[in-house]
């Protein structure tokens, strides 16, 4: 049996939350395709009080950056971007064009292309993402795109140093500093001094991704990732204290960010809240923290392992820690999840920030039909054919005028009849 200990945020709030996002983006991004840069300009002095001569930065500017930073955080930077860089590109190694002979005289292949122009967006609101700039722009250079664009809100007033180095040492073309729907259109649309991009890709707030959502279709998007998502999955050899920060680890991104603790051991369930109390009472990210778990924190207690299984693939979370007798058990088992962190020893924040997997991730149940961003999603599987004699293309359209006769479409019928024609004995 399943029983909800801690229920979460009531979904009437959330959808009134959403309608009142969906219009107001609609409205900037409407501005934005009238206006331009002009409007671009409005938006980044009303929402981030920045209007500088140009949103994009110099290499002398970006040089700054990188000389502000000590040797130790370049030399981390470099290390986690290693990490995601190698792991892409064993990804990358992975998508083969192929070409085969489906009949005598009948080729067909696909080729592996990658999207030309990308828009990387890096958040820096509350927290200055740094590790999403690794995500995006690194992940689009090991695919192979030839233009990458990079962007990010100003952080207490100037572009964030590090986030601006990590763009650069990634390998993006262009760096610019503005943030938000924004940001996020001036790359999509395009403005008098930025050329729009076919991709926009990265993480944001309920903004960004409603942005991303309006102008999917205009070009092309990695995914909706929504506010943080994490779900434990433990028994009894989980403690509650592991529990707890693993917890609250992720709750601290935002008090949207649902947190959720799945479990066969009734101790355990009982034993979190107060674990997490211990724990907020000296996290100085506690404030976020304690409303993001008391407002979308959730406790179920299941009676069996198969139990919890249906549950994590019903609940389909971003993020999904197992700590358990037997973690491979759900690798081998569960089927929704954005990215699975097995066993005690790893954590979500090893995948956020430095392991080498992305940390860009379907969210909001995304995951029954996504998985995150990878070098895959930058590639186009380009189908191709070719017919080698006369005989394969005679073959062929014989069936195919038959075929496009039962459907009335009498144009396609004639491209096949006349190959009969011309190549038929």
């Amino acid at each position: 049996m399943v029983t909800f200990l801690k229920s979460g945020q009531d979904a009437e709030v959330t959808e009134k939350n959403s309608a009142e996002v969906r219009k107001t983006v609609e409205g900037i991004l409407t501005s934005i395709t009238k206006e331009g840069e002009q409007a671009v300009r409005k938006y980044s002095e009303q929402f981030d009080n920045w209007s500088p001569d140009s949103f994009r930065l110099t290499e002398q500017e970006i040089e700054d950056c990188l000389k502000q930073l000590p040797k130790q955080v370049i030399d981390d930077i470099k290390f986690a971007q290693t990490q995601i860089r190698n792991f892409a590109l064993h990804q990358r190694k992975a998508l083969q064009d192929i070409e085969v002979e489906t009949l005598p005289g009948v080729v067909l292949g696909h080729k592996n292309i990658p999207v030309n122009s990308v828009g990387c967006y890096v958040p820096g609101g509350r927290y200055p993402m740094v590790a999403s700039a690794h995500m995006s722009v690194v992940t689009a250079k090991a695919a192979g795109v030839k233009r990458i664009i990079a962007a990010a809100p100003p952080f207490s007033g100037k572009p964030h140093p590090a986030i601006v180095s990590a763009m650069h040492l990634a390998g993006a073309d262009e760096i610019y500093a503005f943030g938000g729907v924004q940001a996020i259109a001036a790359m999509a649309i395009g403005t008098e001094n930025i050329t729009p991009v076919d991709m926009i890709v990265g993480p944001g707030n309920a903004f960004v991704a409603e942005a991303k959502r309006q102008l999917f279709g205009r070009v092309g998007i990695d995914l909706l990732a929504g506010p943080t998502e994490t779900l434990i999955i433990a028994d009894d050899t989980c403690d509650a204290e592991m529990a707890a920060v693993d917890l609250i680890g992720q709750a601290e991104h935002g008090p949207g960010s649902p947190a959720v603790l799945l479990t066969t051991s009734k101790a355990l369930a009982e034993a979190v809240p107060d674990a997490i109390e211990k724990l907020l009472s000296w996290l100085p990210t506690a404030e976020v923290a304690r409303e993001a778990w008391e407002t979308c924190g959730i406790i179920i207690l299941c009676d069996t392992t198969e139990e919890m299984l249906a549950e994590a693939d019903r609940i389909a979370s971003e993020h999904v820690q197992v700590i358990t007798k037997d973690p491979d058990y759900f690798l081998e088992n569960m089927t929704n999840y954005g990215a699975l962190f097995l066993g005690a020893r790893t954590n979500v924040s090893y995948g956020d920030k430095v392991i080498g997997t992305n940390h860009t991730l379907p969210t909001v149940k995304a995951a029954r039909y996504s998985g995150g961003l990878w070098v895959g999603k930058f590639i186009k599987t380009c189908t191709y054919q070719k017919v080698l004699t006369d005989e394969a293309s005679a073959k062929v359209g014989e069936y195919c005028s038959r075929l496009c006769e039962l459907e009335g479409f009498a144009g396609h019928k004639e491209q096949a009849d006349l190959r009969v024609r011309r190549f038929g004995h």
